[in-house]
């Protein structure tokens, strides 16, 4: 496996509400210490690290030691691939619904 592909799947990673909040949150901000993103969790510190590492192992967020401290940022690029992935079916909705609109309208 080459250096650049994700470990983990990012459907797999984002199918689990605890970690769709952790992108929530890191979205709003630059980055943010571990410490810090535990407080918003009725989990523990371990728990919540189980978590980012889900999420860095889809390459979602990134992290840095700053002294004893791990600082987590997002990285939302991955998260093309569900939008590629649900623009295809928005389209295919836009088109089944218009297909249904027409048919109503012929039978007026």
């Amino acid at each position: 496996m080459n250096g650049t592909r994700p470990i983990r799947d990012v459907y797999d990673a984002v199918a689990d509400t605890t970690r769709r909040k952790l992108l929530r949150m890191l979205a709003d901000v630059e980055e943010l210490p571990l410490h810090e993103i535990t407080v918003h969790f009725q989990m523990g510190r371990t728990a919540v690290s189980k978590h980012l590492g889900i999420l860095k192992d889809a390459g979602l967020v990134t992290q840095r030691k700053v002294g004893r401290e791990t600082r987590y940022r997002l990285n939302a690029t991955p998260l093309r691939e569900i939008q590629d992935w649900v623009s295809f079916y928005e389209g295919f909705w836009k088109e089944r619904i218009a297909k249904l609109n027409q048919l109503l309208e012929e039978k007026k």
